[in-house]
């Protein structure tokens, strides 16, 4: 059993659920951190500094941790510059070179390296159910950065000491004050929602103590390879709309929003609302993780109260 793991990315949406839960598992948690004022240092909770950009990470960090997690890369939520890409690209890689270069340096005793991932390397398709074992790839910049993200994580398996290694790729993570729902949400309650596009792209979502309770699963069983980490049942954006939309007892008048509409407004990152894949999460279930928002209506229940 794990009894100490090192998280990057854990002050973040998905890290501060997954500190939780490794708490209440009686796991204790380093962490590393960029912004030296997140640094706290209590026994089951211990921050570290670092800045893969410059190179720079405190050994200490390792100290006592079997196992990483790593959830660090700039949002994807923010308009895709030319530059703004390469951040994307970049946060995600390079922190994770540099701690593939300290476990080369130090003495440790990590035995497993689970990274995030995304669905989005799947094509967009209306018809076609995704499961791990598909090879197609998507031809979007997304595409293109879960594939580099996925091959940074790999070269861990190359470390020895039996180093197994996880890639849980996230679907649409929907928590109550952060994330894809407030944003979605918001038009709806001031009476302005409406589905995107033709509104039969999927969206496989998943609720963000499952997606925390996933990493914790893997932690705890030591299971290596790929995970869909997506709810059992996804919806089409116009049924994700509907519903949310009659959670909040507003109505819905629009017609649907035009996709030329959203890639004039958004650019490249409009694929983000207008395509989506119909993911399995068959494989996860079969290892024996137990959703605890098995569908949409019981997510939103919890989530919109």
């Amino acid at each position: 059993m794990i009894k100490r793991v090192l998280i990057t990315g854990a002050t973040g949406l998905i890290g501060t659920e997954l500190v939780k839960q490794c708490h209440s598992e009686g796991i204790a948690v380093n962490y590393l951190t960029t912004s030296k004022e997140k640094i706290e240092n209590t026994d089951n909770y211990r921050g570290f500094y670092w800045n893969p950009q410059n190179g720079e990470i405190d050994k200490e960090a390792f100290k006592g941790a079997e196992a990483i997690v790593n959830l660090v890369g700039a949002t994807i939520a923010k308009r895709w510059t030319k530059s703004y890409k390469k951040v994307i690209l970049e946060s995600r890689i390079e922190s994770m070179n540099l701690l593939y270069k300290t476990l080369q340096e130090i003495e440790h005793s990590i035995v497993h390296f689970i990274s995030a991932s995304g669905i989005n390397i799947y094509p967009h398709s209306e018809t076609k159910l995704y499961t791990e074992e598909d090879q197609d790839v998507g031809d979007t910049f997304l595409a293109e950065v879960v594939v580099a993200w996925e091959a940074a994580a790999a070269q861990f398996k190359g470390l020895g000491m039996g180093m197994e290694v996880s890639k849980v790729r996230t679907g649409m993570v929907l928590a109550k004050d952060d994330g894809a729902l407030p944003k979605l949400v918001k038009p709806i309650k001031y009476g302005l929602g409406a589905p995107l596009g033709n509104g039969n792209q999927w969206q496989s979502w998943i609720h963000l103590e499952d997606v925390a309770g996933i990493y914790l699963f893997l932690l705890k069983n030591q299971i290596e390879g790929k995970f869909n980490a997506v709810a059992p049942n996804p919806v089409v954006n116009k049924r994700m709309t509907k519903m949310m939309a009659a959670k909040l007892d507003a109505p819905l008048w629009l017609p649907n929003i035009p996709g030329f509409v959203l890639k004039l407004i958004l650019g490249e990152m409009a694929v983000l609302l207008l395509e989506g894949q119909l993911v399995s999460s068959h494989k996860l279930e079969e290892l024996g993780y137990h959703f605890k928002y098995y569908n949409l209506e019981n997510a939103l229940n919890n989530l919109l109260q």
